[in-house]
């Protein structure tokens, strides 16, 4: 009789741990990513882009039909990114605020990316804001190329505001 009973007990514990283990589960992290916007430092999470090369290495999820979102009337912003990582992405909008109070219809999470390289014979200094990138690009610093990737980028903390379980 002690077997059965201990059985019983073995996996109603067993049981309950993976019911806490579950419950545990229903929070995830991400990592947040800097940008630029105006001059300041915005914070976005990564989930899905519609290059293979590119979803691989940041592990993210690999969505080529992001890149339908190209069409004329869609809503796509432009954000420029450094190949190398020189600097953080430079981004041209934002919620504002960022939340449900959203009041700028222009914002969208996703993303085109505008690749930004230095010219040989700049010194690469930092770019905080479209404006800044445009300027670059007139002065003859940076050369722009759009590309066909589109990212899915949502922006999460901004301007002292952020989504809810946003640390």
């Amino acid at each position: 009789m002690t077997r059965p009973f201990f059985r019983r007990t073995l996996g109603a514990a067993l049981l309950m741990a993976g019911a806490t283990a579950f419950a545990q589960a229903q929070e995830i992290t991400l990592p947040l990513k800097e940008a630029w916007f105006e001059g300041q430092i915005v914070h976005y999470v990564s989930t899905d882009i519609s290059d293979p090369g590119i979803a691989k290495k940041q592990g993210i999820n690999y969505v080529p039909s992001l890149a339908e979102t190209l069409k004329p009337g869609m809503p796509v912003e432009r954000a420029y990114k450094f190949p190398n990582d020189e600097q953080a992405t430079v981004l041209p909008s934002i919620p504002r605020p960022v939340g449900g109070a959203n009041a700028d219809a222009t914002y969208s999470p996703l993303w085109v990316l505008v690749m930004v390289r230095w010219k040989p014979g700049v010194t690469p200094h930092t770019l905080t804001s479209e404006e800044a990138v445009l300027a670059a690009q007139d002065k003859g610093e940076v050369e722009l190329t759009r590309t066909k990737i589109v990212a899915n980028w949502p922006v999460v903390r901004a301007r002292g505001a952020a989504l809810q379980g946003v640390h």
